[in-house]
Parts: structure tokens; sequence; C-alpha cells
């Protein structure tokens, strides 16, 4: 009896064997018709790794299967670890800083370009806000913004005239063609302006402009008791070969610091443009001059509009000299002409 179990087996056993060379054969056969490695699904992976645990590695060499043992064995612990996989059901984590504390956190450090990380999350805390260091530095860092010390040693010409608003003066000259006796002529106007209230002065008209004009109109508006510039401490201008080093030296005696602009940099000095463009458009461009007479009446009148009746929107759309004026919602609505209707200004008379 035991004879004939150990016969039956081994015919089994060679039976097996004959079907695993086969089996081994078509494997080959097929990846000689793929020519590449085969791509499976991930039930296809799940059902060779599980099959390939039970098998084992080294049974798994001896039947050159298509792919590594490795790499089943790989796919088996795959398996496991999505098993135990809790990503799905876990909690999120810190969660990120609200919308208006960055604002504030951008907002501290583009104001303030000395304060440090530190400095900033101690500005928050005053605000009832606790922020740590790094979150602060992560922040600025996504933002583009760099740490205090490379913002401190860069300052920007917004910031410098921010900071010199109050004492900020800014000059320049415009041109206007006049019919004379002896046919056209162009005159030069050169005015100042205070930037921080917009008011402007003519400090002179003439046709040919040169240094020692220059040098007494700088007397004239840094004189001690009514001189225009009085008080301010920088004045901004172009690179004209009019602005001579005696007419800056004047300046500068009376603790008038003068700015010159880089070539060729007309927005730098917007302010004192945008004045240029307002009364050429508003005034000298709608006229023609006869003469130097018309020219500064016709400047003249502009400049009383400009400060006492004409609203400017960078100054939140009022009136320079507005404490001249009082609005009144009753009564007859009023017009004031100026240059034969060309400036017109509409007011009520206040009892």
């Amino acid at each position: 009896m035991q004879f004939c179990l150990l016969f039956l087996a081994g015919r089994i056993d060679e039976s097996q064997q004959r079907l695993i060379e086969y089996l081994q054969a078509e494997i080959r056969v097929l990846r000689e018709q793929l020519g590449r490695k085969p791509r499976f699904s991930n039930d296809q992976r799940r059902r060779l790794a599980a099959k390939a645990k039970r098998a084992g590695i080294d049974a798994l060499r001896r039947v050159v299967p298509i792919v590594t043992p490795e790499t089943l064995l790989k796919w088996h612990r795959k398996l496991i670890a999505q098993k135990y996989d809790g990503s799905r059901t876990r909690a999120p984590g810190r969660p990120r800083v609200q919308a208006s504390i960055e604002r504030l956190i951008l907002r501290f450090a583009q104001e303030n370009p000395a304060w440090g990380y530190i400095r900033i999350a101690g500005a928050l805390k005053n605000l009832g806000h606790a922020v740590g260091r790094t979150t602060v530095a992560n922040i600025l860092k996504r933002a583009g913004v760099d740490p205090a010390p490379q913002r401190r040693r860069s300052t920007s010409w917004s910031e410098f005239l921010r900071s010199h608003w109050h004492t900020l003066a800014a000059a320049d000259f415009f041109t206007v063609e006049v019919w004379t006796a002896i046919g056209l002529v162009r005159y030069h106007v050169f005015f100042v302006m205070r930037v921080a209230t917009r008011q402007v002065h003519i400090a002179g008209i003439i046709p040919e402009p040169h240094g020692r004009w220059m040098e007494q109109i700088a007397r004239n508006l840094t004189d001690g008791f009514d001189g225009f510039l009085k008080g301010c401490t920088y004045l901004i201008h172009d690179r004209s070969v009019l602005y001579t080093e005696h007419f800056r030296s004047i300046f500068l005696s009376a603790g008038l610091k003068s700015v010159r602009l880089p070539a060729r940099s007309p927005n730098l000095n917007a302010f004192a443009e945008r004045f240029v463009r307002s009364i050429k458009e508003e005034c000298l461009d709608r006229m023609i001059v006869l003469g130097e007479t018309a020219l500064r009446r016709a400047v003249n009148e502009f400049m009383i509009h400009y400060h006492t009746e004409r609203n400017h929107q960078s100054l939140g759309n009022n009136i320079i000299a507005s404490e001249f004026h009082r609005v009144s919602c009753e009564g007859e609505v009023f017009c004031r002409e100026r240059l034969g209707g060309l400036l017109r200004f509409y007011h009520r008379e206040v009892a």
C-alpha cells in the first residue's frame, strides 16, 4: 500500500513539474511577443502579490515569473500599507493663518523696512494675534518680501517721497510760443511746487533763461521772510544745464538740498509734469498768446483758478485753498468766468 502511494505521488509530482516547465516556456514566448515590460492594473497586482507571498521568494526565482520576485513582494507590502492607511480619516493639522492676519504681516513689512520677524510678531501681539516668528518668515517668503536687512538697504522712490512729503518741493520749466512784434518767440516759464499741498509758484517768465537769472530766482525762493520754499528740505529737478552749481549752492546755503533726477526720467517728477499738462490743456493750448503781457495775464488767471477754484483729484477732489469757500446747498448757482469763459467756477453766494 505504501509502495502504491509513493508511486502515485511521484507520478503527480512529475506531472506538476512538466506543467511548470510548460508554463515557463509559455511565459518566455509571451515575453518575446510583447517585447516590452507589461503593464498591470491594480487588481492584477493585488492577485499576483497574494499568490507570490504564499509561494515564497525562492520558489519564484525558479519559475522565472513575468515580473521579478522583489517587485511582487513590494506589491504585497504596499497592500499591507494600504490596509492600515488612515490618511482618509485623519483630522487636519494646524490651520493656516487667516488671510486678514497675512495682510497685516505684509503691511507691517512694507511700511516698516527695518522691522524683523520678531518685531512684526510683537506688533501682531499688540493687536491680539499670537503668531510665531517662523510663521511670519514663511508668509513673507511666500510673498517674495526680503528679510529686514535687505529691505532696509534699498529705499524706493515712492518711500523717499512719503518720508519727505511735507518738506519736498519740485521745480521744472515749460515753454509757450508767443506772437510778438518780431514774430513767434518761445518763452520759458519756471515754476516750483510744494508736493504735499500741490501749491505752485510761478518763479519767472523769460524768453531765454540764463545762469544769473536762475541765481536771482533761487535767492527769491529761499528768502527768509516770504520765500516760497521756506521750510522745505529737498528740491527735485531734472539735469538741465540751467540748474548750475552756483544755483544749487544758493539753495544749500538756505538749508535746502538739491536732488537731481536721473536722465530721461520724467516719471520721477510726475507732480510737476502733471501741472504742466493741466495749465497747457486747460488754458494755454486753447489760446493764441499775443505778447508777453497776455502770457503773464493768462498764467496769472490760471494760477488763481488753480489754487482757489479748481478741484484736484490727488487731494480728494478738493480745492487747494478750500478754507476760502463755504459750501451751501441752498441759493442760486453763480458762475465765475476767467479768460473770457475759458475757465469757469460754479458756486453759491453764502449769506
